[in-house]
């Protein structure tokens, strides 16, 4: 984390860790605080995704992971939205390959907490 974060750009930063670590451990309280009832999940393949279908998929280890890094993040807060880009670096738990996109995710402060909104992935 850059030492010239502000305390949102700080505490966006703190969300999407919380939300990978929520991801690789499948925990579904954690996925729903994280993420907004409207949120809008798009994949590289351009399949879309609504909040439960994209808690589902994770929960249900039709998709998960066991290893993800994130790379080149980027934080950018305007008022109460949130634009981060990041590379996605991962493991397919099943597949055991190795997964690498490049993500926009926008996160939107809601009650004090940031929550992903929306999110595309795009092919490397």
């Amino acid at each position: 984390m850059a030492s010239t974060q502000t305390g949102k750009e700080g505490a966006v930063t703190a969300a999407v860790e919380a939300l990978r670590k929520a991801t690789i451990a499948a925990d579904k309280a954690a996925l729903e605080k994280l993420t907004a009832a409207e949120l809008s999940y798009g994949h590289s393949s351009g399949r879309h995704e609504n909040r439960a279908e994209f808690i589902e998929g994770l929960t249900s280890g039709k998709s998960s992971f066991s290893e993800i890094t994130l790379t080149e993040q980027t934080v950018n807060v305007v008022d109460k939205i949130a634009i981060v880009r990041h590379t996605f670096n991962a493991t397919r738990r099943k597949q055991g390959d190795k997964v690498k996109l490049y993500n926009l995710t926008i996160w939107t402060e809601q009650q004090g907490q940031w929550k992903l909104l929306a999110r595309q992935a795009a092919k490397l």
